[in-house]
């Protein structure tokens, strides 16, 4: 398999890391889709809900399982010899596309009670997989720290569209390098990248010394389509402008052209409007 990075860190899965320092940027939807995109080109893919108080992998995807990282903590702690860390997933399929999901804990309370060495141990023992993809919260905490050094490739996510996310951005990409990141690890990635702001890209970058890895355009209809869907963008709008740049972000990972697209099932068009939505998120 291909990379286009080196890791210190010995590894059988290659752990590609959605970081940001700003919420409500769509690491989440980053995150889904990079997983789908690798799923449907044949890896062995596990996205993990490191969001550990509002992690929304599963909302996403209309799944639901009791099983999460919390669980898996508590039997790990338990039951070290017993522990098996495939007891704690649970599969998204459509079609032929198949991926795992460790999915973050049900309740906030969980989250205060994260054992860092814990957590690193479980997604070590996800090596069985081609790729892991970890959807991480907006700090820099003593577990996303982790996380990060456990990485093979950080995906420095950020929506630059005014000053304080610049600010925020700016100051997350000169913390990354003062921990000592290389930066050929770390991917800048610029979310809804065509959309109007006053902030160009070009500034950004200028500001940064460093180019964008990764453009990804605004395409609200599409993901708004997807969420209601519970799909990943590429089935739910598949010929979308930001489907297929993720198709392209995917492919600079592999270091291949991604062309194929998945036997699509359909979507329902008849969502029954947003509170309709709503409702079946909160599952009422």
């Amino acid at each position: 398999m291909a990379i286009a990075t080196e890791s210190s860190i010995e590894r059988s899965s290659v752990i590609i890391s959605v970081f940001g320092t700003t919420p409500g940027i769509g690491k989440t939807v980053v995150a889904i889709n990079l997983a789908a995109g690798l799923a449907n080109e044949g890896y062995k893919v596990c996205l993990a809900d490191l969001d550990l108080q509002f992690g929304d992998v599963l909302n996403y995807l209309k799944l639901s399982s009791t099983n999460t990282i919390a669980g898996a903590q508590r039997a790990l702690l338990d039951h070290p010899d017993k522990f098996n860390v495939r007891d704690f997933l649970i599969d998204y399929t459509n079609g032929a596309l198949n991926f795992s999901i460790l999915p973050a804990p049900l309740y906030v309370f969980d989250a205060y009670q994260t054992d860092v060495h814990l957590v690193e141990e479980i997604i070590g023992q996800l090596t069985y997989f081609d790729f892991v993809v970890l959807d991480l919260n907006s700090m820099f905490s003593a577990l996303n720290l982790a996380m990060l050094d456990m990485s093979t490739v950080i995906n420095y996510l950020g929506v630059i569209d005014f000053l304080p996310a610049l600010k925020n951005y700016k100051i997350g990409y000169d913390t990354l390098i003062r921990f000592e990141y290389e930066e050929s690890k770390i991917r800048l990635v610029e979310n809804r990248a065509d959309s109007q702001k006053l902030i160009e890209g070009r500034d950004v970058e200028r500001l940064l010394g460093e180019p964008f890895y990764h453009k990804l355009p605004n395409d609200y209809p599409a993901v708004n389509k997807s969420i209601n869907a519970g799909q990943p963008l590429m089935f739910a709008a598949p010929d979308s402008r930001l489907t297929k740049s993720f198709f392209e972000l995917v492919g600079r990972y592999i270091n291949k052209p991604v062309t194929n697209a998945p036997e699509l099932q359909k979507v329902s068009s008849s969502s029954g409007g947003f509170f309709s939505s709503i409702g079946k998120f909160f599952g009422f």
